[in-house]
């Protein structure tokens, strides 16, 4: 496991979101402080505010990745471009790690059960960590960063 991927981890035990740990585990890197990196990745924890949608440590990695291939330039058709084919890339290999880029499938949630969750994150606890792989996707997340853009 690399640096990042290890502060990844770290970070996501500590209590920050899994959007918030992938980004905060490479926010050095363009520039960012870690209050303003904590904030900018807040809302995906959760796969988009606990909705239970696209996976927090996905979110996480896309916006590394966009830190690193976007393009401000709204004209720059190409950029845009070879920015969405990144994007393609790293789902496709988040998807292989990890089965899905969806939370709820990678919780194992039927839809019942995600429609009952509420926005208040859980605690956590111990319990927390053993019943959810958020930790180990985190890692994952940010492994397949480490190999993309070292």
């Amino acid at each position: 496991m690399g640096l990042r991927a290890e502060r990844a981890y770290e970070y996501f035990k500590s209590g920050y979101n899994c959007s918030q740990a992938v980004f905060l585990a490479f926010c050095d890197k363009y520039g960012f402080d870690d209050e303003t990196a904590a904030r900018l990745a807040s809302s995906f924890g959760g796969g988009m505010g606990r909705m239970r949608e696209v996976c927090g440590a996905f979110s996480g990695m896309l916006l590394v990745n966009s830190m690193d291939t976007g393009s401000a330039d709204i004209s720059d058709y190409e950029a845009k471009k070879a920015n969405y084919e990144s994007v393609q890339r790293l789902a496709k290999r988040f998807r292989e790690e990890n089965g899905s880029i969806i939370c709820r499938e990678l919780l194992g949630l039927t839809e019942k059960q995600k429609n009952e969750e509420k926005a208040a994150p859980e605690k956590r606890t111990e319990a927390y960590y053993k019943k959810r792989p958020c930790a180990e996707i985190v890692k994952s997340a940010a492994e397949i960063l480490e190999e993309t853009f070292k």
